[in-house]
């Protein structure tokens, strides 16, 4: 069965915008061929999720940005900007990004980091070598209409042995329901260098409901480190949809550390490309689902190269009639000698009408290997609210405590103290604590 598009934007409609863009014509004609491509491609399979049956094509339209000072950000971001005055941040909100800022102290270094659009005329071969490559336009229908009409974004670079001591930031908000609002993230970290790339993706007061189709591609190149952190907060009206991948050459590492926090439907995907010898990938989610939310959270390692390494883990909380599919997946591919790959997915229910449901997968193609998983999805243990409450605690602290402790070993282990606040303030809010 296939299933009607309805495309947001026609082949005349998406030509003249690149035109008034002054994109170059490879990047015009490459929007055509993936707006053909999402008239005929299927959207993408989701394991125990009819994600058509999702709110996925209010797509709005496009709306060219203003740029802001800081003082003018919206009063929605202003707890997110960390002491930004004189570094590194970007700020995209709906269409475009309104600001952006790269200290000195980078720009001196050699790095870039800059908006998608400029970047794709600014720094034409490194965007176009790079760009739709890790997640590449036929792979589904909605990958196909995000290479489409992407808007905005975020161009991170960082050069040959550069190394960065402060995360880099980026705050995409979306406040306005009737604009697109597709920022695609694309970072390069070139050989032995290292950074920190933080983003929180955030809505505001909307007057109609949005589809958030959001994809990141990060390489890394040979003996390079990238810790790449992303928090979604979006609103009860955004159904957010977001894939993310690395490709992780010889001795290089991605770490990824996310929080789902969003209110709405919520499907994404991680996965690590472990394409050279001596690749690693460490990967930390943590997600809370409420009301009647439906989620769907993906983590995957691919290895290719020999000793390479990867860690996945997720845990899950939901509560009321919020259902949530966690998938892991482990590939290990023939060649990939050495290759260790561990992965932990569990998920705890806070009511009989939530679900959960954990799914780990070995998928292993060479003998020389390492690999494990577990996997455990439960109600909270009322022994340990009762032993709690015995000890004077109230039945809500009791819970509230046992909840952190499910938490705690993803949380702690995130090497930034500034995101461990901040994700615990956001479980408590989605906990109604």
């Amino acid at each position: 069965m296939t299933t009607q598009t309805i495309l947001p934007v026609d082949s005349v409609a998406l030509r003249a915008l690149s035109e008034s863009k002054n994109e170059p014509a490879w990047l015009a004609d490459q929007r055509q061929a993936a707006l053909e491509l999402a008239g005929s491609l299927e959207l993408p399979k989701l394991e125990k999720t009819k994600i058509e049956r999702w709110n996925i094509s209010a797509y709005g339209q496009y709306k060219a940005a203003n740029a802001i000072s800081l003082e003018e950000a919206p009063e929605t971001i202003h707890s997110l900007i960390r002491e930004e005055e004189d570094g590194t941040l970007l700020i995209q909100r709906n269409s475009g990004v309104v600001y952006s800022n790269l200290s000195k102290e980078l720009a001196d270094q050699g790095v870039i980091f800059m908006d998608l659009e400029t970047a794709v005329r600014e720094h034409e071969d490194l965007v176009k070598k790079h760009l739709h490559t890790a997640v590449k336009s036929d792979e589904h229908q909605l990958a196909a209409l995000h290479s489409a009409i992407w808007n905005g974004g975020v161009f991170l670079y960082v050069p040959r042995n550069v190394v960065l001591d402060k995360p880099v930031q980026a705050i995409l908000l979306s406040d306005d329901g009737t604009a697109a609002f597709a920022p695609h993230i694309l970072i390069i970290a070139d050989t032995n260098s290292e950074v920190t790339y933080v983003d929180n993706y955030v809505s505001g007061q909307l007057d109609a409901e949005v589809s958030h189709i959001g994809v990141a591609e990060v390489f890394v190149k040979a003996g390079a480190k990238v810790r790449f952190a992303t928090v979604h907060q979006f609103g009860d009206q955004v159904t957010d949809v977001s894939f993310r991948r690395a490709v992780v050459e010889n001795d290089g590492s991605i770490e990824w550390i996310v929080g789902e926090m969003n209110i709405g439907n919520t499907a994404s995907d991680t996965l690590s490309v472990l394409k050279g010898n001596g690749s690693t990938s460490d990967q930390k989610t943590i997600a809370v689902g409420a009301g009647s939310q439906k989620l769907n959270y993906t983590t995957q390692a691919k290895h290719f190269g020999k000793s390479s390494s990867s860690q996945m883990i997720t845990r899950a909380v939901m509560r009321e009639e919020a259902t949530a599919i966690i998938n892991g997946i482990t590939k290990i591919e023939k060649g990939a000698t050495k290759a260790d790959g561990q992965q932990t997915e569990r998920v705890l229910m806070l009511s009989p009408k939530a679900r959960g449901d954990a799914n780990p997968i070995l998928l292993i193609d060479e003998d020389d290997v390492t690999a494990g998983h577990a996997a455990s999805v439960g109600q909270v243990n009322q022994e340990q609210i009762f032993y709690l409450m015995s000890r004077g605690i109230s039945r809500t602290d009791a819970e509230r405590l046992i909840i952190y402790g499910f938490l705690a070993p993803v949380i702690s282990d995130i090497p930034m103290k500034e995101l461990q606040v901040q994700l615990q303030s956001l479980v408590e809010r989605k906990l109604g604590q």
